[in-house]
């Protein structure tokens, strides 16, 4: 059944509530690993990805390029990710994630998933596969498509 928009609550006034509680759930996973959300961030952004730029990494994750310096020294001192310098660009740093990295994102995303286990509970199975499935394809999104821009 087809329902009208008039009848339902506006995207973001649904996803939002659900976001906030979520990152909530989130906090406490991350300081028991010892990580921010901008350190995990930067690590899922760099797992599966190849080197990139502290520029490009910086806009990738939609964060100011001097804000995560930061982030990024931390991570690095702690061993999970490793800058190097751009032989083409001396001013240029490449950044990448360690093995290190690696596997703390994996324990820190396999406790995450436990938690989000009780909310997902609450679909049916169907229903969860669904949502999950249409959660992937709208955020992937590029953000020029969600806001109408061509």
């Amino acid at each position: 059944m087809l329902i009208m928009a008039s009848q339902r609550r506006d995207l973001a006034a649904m996803v939002a509530p659900l976001q906030r509680a979520l990152i909530a759930a989130e906090q406490p996973v991350l300081r028991a690993h010892g990580l921010s959300m901008w350190g995990y961030v930067v690590l899922n952004a760099l797992d599966g990805h190849p080197v990139r730029t502290q520029v490009a990494l910086a806009e990738s994750i939609g964060a100011d390029k001097s804000r995560i310096i930061g982030v990024l020294d931390e991570l690095e001192d702690n061993g999970l990710l490793e800058r190097t310098r751009d032989p083409a660009d001396r001013r240029a740093r490449f950044v990448g994630i360690t093995e290190n990295g690696r596997r703390k994102r994996r324990e820190v995303q396999d406790d995450i998933q436990r938690g989000e286990e009780r909310v997902l509970a609450h679909l049916a199975p169907a229903d969860r596969a669904a949502f999950l499935r249409a959660l992937a394809v709208l955020s992937a999104l590029p953000a020029t498509e969600l806001i109408g821009e061509k």
